[in-house]
């Protein structure tokens, strides 16, 4: 009778420390158009394609000279670099 009652315990502390964790991971992401949002107050121009590359948003970006841009976004911390 306490094999039952251990396991039962074990699985509710592991859902409790699990389950923070994963919400946290979901909030602290920013999305999409807040990467595009960022991306062109850094470079402005037209948005033509975003991607998602590992931990980066890459945001492509024709500028008024014509040219192609590619700006990776972090999307935990929102850190703007040009590739």
């Amino acid at each position: 009778m306490q094999l039952p009652n251990c396991l039962a315990v074990a699985v509710f502390a592991c859902v409790l420390v699990l389950s923070p964790a994963q919400a946290k991971n979901t909030q602290d992401t920013i999305s999409k158009k807040e990467a595009v949002q960022l991306a062109t107050t850094k470079q402005p121009g037209k948005t033509l394609k975003i991607s998602l590359e590992g931990d980066y948003y890459v945001v492509r970006i024709l500028q008024s000279d014509g040219r192609i841009i590619d700006v990776k976004v972090h999307k935990v911390t929102g850190e703007v670099k040009k590739d």
